[in-house]
């Protein structure tokens, strides 16, 4: 069976030989995140990383990074993508971008280098949904001071870049030959931003973009991020309609089986925790093999997916992710 069957029968609740298992680290620094037409280097940068992750692993399925444009960007402007904003009033700096625009076709050929390197094998391109992308640039405070200012004017921003957002997802799909995204949602702050605020003023931008990417492909992903201890109301996304569902199990103390009930019985992505503290990146073997046998007893074959709650460490040892599959295969 190939990495696609075995990844497709999980995603369609079937029943498989093991479940399928992958994770995902980055392959530039923090500040190159966003400066991947200022500097085209971060391509091949990229490339050659995710090559070397084949190469060491030879993932089930493969989360295409989307290193060197996290950002968006602002009009009049096609490289330079920090935000100088002051005042919600600035937020008209971001428009929608057709996919003639070079910050999309960069990234479709950079997903068309990436799907050629390991054949039978499903892609997920790695993409923000516009409230995300939108802190990237401005940071969480000016971001939350935006909201505050003027609800409906951020409202409206975030529609603007959902519609360019959605051209990327349909265009790494349709063009770029990824099978699908993954696509990174999270509530900012739910100390400070409601659900019922995040459902009126934030998620209509989501779901153009997730509705995009469901009109271009039938898999595709939702990632409810909680990176950095980010906390998400798990209830809260449940109307969001995705093929596999990936949420921070180690966060937000929900399992991957009480996760799958939620989500109406939809395959679910995970159960790892991610961080330098954690058994995938420091190991042992056995604490790593443990966890594996938890998670899978706790779940279930049908409809699982191993991976993690996150973005793992960069320097993760790859001989870790495959005594999840080792220990997967006796079970």
């Amino acid at each position: 069976m190939t990495n696609r069957e075995l990844l497709l029968r999980a995603l369609n609740n079937q029943e498989v030989e093991r479940p399928p298992v992958s994770f995902w680290f980055h392959f530039v620094t923090e500040a190159e995140k966003t400066k991947g037409l200022e500097r085209p280097e971060l391509a091949e940068q990229s490339l050659r990383g995710h090559k070397r992750y084949f190469e060491g692993f030879h993932p089930d399925f493969v989360k295409i990074m989307s290193d060197g444009f996290f950002g968006y960007p602002q009009k009049g402007q096609t490289v330079k993508l920090d935000l100088g904003a002051e005042t919600a009033g600035d937020l008209v700096k971001f428009q929608p971008v057709s996919a003639e625009h070079p910050w999309i076709q960069a990234q479709i050929a950079q997903v068309k280098k990436i799907t050629a390197l390991q054949k039978d094998t499903m892609y997920f391109y790695n993409i923000f949904n516009p409230a995300t992308t939108l802190r990237r640039l401005t940071g969480l405070e000016a971001l939350i001071g935006f909201f505050r200012a003027d609800p409906q004017a951020l409202a409206d921003t975030l529609l603007r870049m959902a519609e360019g957002i959605a051209v990327q997802a349909q265009s790494v799909i349709k063009q770029g030959g990824a099978d699908g995204i993954y696509l990174s949602a999270q509530n900012p702050d739910i100390n400070r931003i409601s659900d019922e605020e995040y459902r009126r003023y934030f998620s209509p931008a989501d779901k153009i973009v997730l509705d995009a990417a469901n009109g271009a492909s039938e898999t595709n992903i939702l990632h409810i991020c909680g990176s950095r201890g980010c906390r998400n109301h798990l209830a809260a996304w449940t109307g969001y309609k995705a093929k596999a569902y990936n949420w921070a199990v180690n966060v937000e103390g929900l399992s991957l089986a009480e996760g799958k009930k939620l989500f109406g019985g939809a395959a679910v992505i995970g159960g790892f925790a991610n961080t330098a503290e954690d058994p995938i990146y420091r190991g042992p073997r056995k604490e790593i093999e443990d966890c594996t046998e938890k998670i899978i007893a706790e779940t279930g074959k049908r409809g699982l997916i191993l991976g993690a709650d996150c973005t793992v460490p960069d320097d993760t040892p790859f001989e870790h992710f495959e005594w999840v599959r080792e220990k997967a295969k006796t079970l």
